[in-house]
């Protein structure tokens, strides 16, 4: 997995990126209480704004963290945000980013680089 500064992690499966937040950011928002996703076939842009997330003590956007199509969305978290606490590096993935160029991927954190991030 690899980690960005915005708290996201990012892991390659079967040909696909898969994006969720770190059990970090999940800690940061407290109780997670909304989930909106982007479209399947939406084409995003890095660092366009995809995700909105709500808890009980703030609203945050999470960042495309690279350029490319969203072809899965995970609904589950949308008809219980609580997962996202509960397993946010797990289950609790937000959407699949199938991308037009994974060479950005070498720019972010691996979990000691992270681990010394939030440190």
């Amino acid at each position: 997995m690899k980690y960005t500064e915005e708290h996201e992690w990012l892991r390659e499966e079967d040909g696909v990126m898969v994006v969720g937040i770190t059990a970090h950011a999940a800690e940061q928002l407290g109780d997670v209480v909304f989930v909106e996703l982007p479209e399947v076939g939406d084409t995003v842009s890095k660092d366009d704004e995809i995700v909105v997330i709500e808890s009980v003590k703030a609203a945050s956007d999470i960042l495309a963290p690279l350029d490319g199509e969203v072809v899965e969305v995970n609904e589950a978290i949308v008809d219980e945000p609580s997962k996202v606490n509960e397993d946010p590096e797990g289950d609790a993935w937000f959407f699949k980013l199938k991308v037009s160029d994974a060479s950005p991927m070498d720019e972010y954190m691996d979990e000691a680089g992270y681990k010394a991030f939030i440190g």
